[in-house]
């Protein structure tokens, strides 16, 4: 099964970083329901502005890490790659 590093841009500009295997369905969560993440929960509406898939949530969940630790001038320059 494939997994999805993403990340999506709230509506006060801040950048959130997630995995998923249905990046479409997160996506949906993240908008309209109480399963989307605390934090974007009261940053709605999110957009999609990055995915990368990977082989396995291991390799996903040290992505996503990796990701989160970047700045914020370096994730848009990887979301603008």
């Amino acid at each position: 099964m494939a997994y999805f590093v993403y990340i999506l841009k709230c509506s006060d500009e801040t950048l959130y970083t997630g995995i998923a295997t249905d990046v479409d369905r997160r996506l949906a969560e993240h908008n309209t329901s109480v399963k989307g993440a605390k934090y974007t929960r009261v940053r709605r509406p999110v957009s999609l502005v990055y995915t990368e898939e990977l082989i396995d949530r291991s390799s996903a969940c040290k992505r996503e890490y990796a990701i989160k630790q970047l700045k914020r001038k370096e994730k848009l320059e990887l979301i603008n790659a």
